[in-house]
């Protein structure tokens, strides 16, 4: 599928249900519209020392790109359709999606709701997203 970057669609994933159920409404979206779907997961630099074990902070911590697969894994099984790329990517969830919607056709999120009065509000990253994107946001209600 050699679709020109615009056309995609983004995911914001963290593990969540809700990110999962984000998930497969994206690729609900991107096969409708015959194009590629791309996993979002963000990690941002540990302090230099965890305990007593000095960390890379240019490295994801220990765990996330397994966390990014397990994510993946469970909303497609273990045969990933061929347009779904899923990339771990440096910084701060709310400012990278943003960053990336530049060149997207939709970002999709989920919205991790608490239940009851807190539940009827949204995140920080998807009230980010809302008010930032550069493409239509599209929050999931698990």
């Amino acid at each position: 599928m050699d679709a020109p970057s615009q056309q995609r669609i983004l995911v914001g994933i963290d593990g969540s249900e809700s990110s999962k159920e984000a998930l497969r409404t994206g690729d609900r979206i991107a096969r409708a519209l015959d194009v590629p779907l791309v996993a979002l997961m963000f990690w941002q630099g540990p302090p230099l020392y965890e305990g007593w074990a000095t960390v890379d902070p240019d490295r994801p911590p220990a765990g996330s790109e397994e966390q990014l697969r397990s994510t993946v894994a469970d909303v497609f099984g273990a045969d990933i359709p061929a347009h779904v790329r899923a990339e771990l990517l440096h910084g701060r969830a709310a400012a990278r999606l943003v960053e990336e919607s530049e060149d997207a056709l939709m970002l999709v999120l989920g919205r991790r709701g608490h239940g009851g009065l807190r539940g009827s509000a949204l995140g920080s990253v998807s009230n980010a997203c809302i008010a930032h994107a550069h493409c239509p946001v599209l929050v999931v209600r698990h």
